[in-house]
């Protein structure tokens, strides 16, 4: 990483377990893991349309994802997440392996502290 885009990283938005869905596509997901900036391969990357590629120094987010017709794992940028208020469970099936619903609807890691 260079050290330019060292100092253009931002604090990631969104945090383990939160559920977001894509400003563009109809899918969402829960946040399983969280890279600082884009890494992935340059072939994905270049597989995105050059007029909606985002940038690659975002946070970039693991999502346990669910469209209307399956289950898949996503890697989506920031500026294309948006908070999932619906309150509806996410019905990937490695939600539960990895994480407990809470009361409110979130979900926490299995392995937080905080349970």
């Amino acid at each position: 990483m260079t050290d330019e885009l060292k100092s253009r990283m931002r604090t990631a938005k969104y945090k383990l377990g939160e559920v977001v869905k894509h400003r563009l596509f109809s899918f969402r997901g829960v946040v399983f893991d969280i890279d600082p900036v884009f890494n992935n391969t340059e072939e994905w990357w270049l597989s995105i349309p050059a007029e909606t590629r985002p940038h690659k120094d975002q946070p970039f987010y693991h999502l346990y994802a669910e469209n209307s017709d399956t289950e898949y794992v996503a890697y989506v940028s920031e500026q294309n997440l948006l908070p999932d208020t619906s309150g509806d469970p996410v019905r990937h099936p490695q939600v539960a392996e990895a994480f407990t619903r809470d009361k409110k609807g979130g979900y926490r890691p299995r392995n937080s502290v905080l349970n």
